[in-house]
């Protein structure tokens, strides 16, 4: 398949990423020579980054269904680990301190360029302070994120269903919604009768 050209990257882009983060996207796609897919939802991940193996250079993938704000911050979690790979050709400790110095240099410059709304950067800015594997841990700036879902459907959150509620989650897992620990609630697997710590912020379904 031919390479995009500039302007091809950019009109392929526009809708998927905030306008003025438009030429941050392009650059490092073009700088580093990045493959990037644009996937179906996957309830496991939001992005995904391979580094060059047999002749394929840099490949990152991202869900396509994220709102533009999630699939930035999602684009740069990806791009911090292509550039962890480049100092060391390999990748120890994923989430490391390397990755999170990456993704801090990588998001400085977009909190101060108006690309997120308010409510995001007070999030990001808190979020940054440790960066985590994933950026759907973090209570704050995924409630702050979930408000700029264009698509709105039949799923709620853990944290918006009844104490004792019987519900499943997307990969099809049955639980019973127990009290709260520190952030996350205490859950019970309806077939191994196990307990499980639940965001609040998981997408669940109420089984009647």
């Amino acid at each position: 398949m031919a390479r995009l050209n500039i302007e091809q990257l950019e009109t392929a882009l526009k809708k998927y990423v905030p306008a003025k983060a438009l030429h941050y996207c392009v650059d490092w796609i073009a700088q580093n020579n990045i493959s990037l897919r644009i996937s179906k939802s996957r309830h496991s991940k939001y992005g995904d980054y391979r580094p060059p193996f047999k002749g394929a250079g840099h490949r990152i993938s991202i869900n396509g269904d994220l709102n533009p704000y999630a699939f930035l911050i999602t684009f740069v979690h990806e791009v911090a680990h292509l550039n962890q790979w480049k100092h060391y050709k390999a990748i120890y400790e994923p989430h490391g301190k390397l990755w999170k110095n990456e993704y801090k240099k990588l998001m400085m410059p977009l909190l101060h360029e108006h690309i997120f709304p308010a409510t995001v950067v007070t999030a990001l800015k808190n979020y940054m302070h440790n960066p985590a594997a994933t950026s759907c841990t973090d209570h704050d700036l995924l409630k702050a994120l979930r408000e700029f879902d264009v698509e709105k459907n039949e799923w709620l959150t853990l944290e918006e269903i009844e104490m004792d509620a019987t519900f499943r989650i997307r990969t099809g897992r049955k639980f019973i919604k127990k009290q709260k620990l520190r952030k996350n609630y205490s859950c019970i697997d309806v077939r191994t009768k196990s307990i499980y710590m639940i965001n609040p912020l998981t997408e669940v379904q109420v089984i009647m």
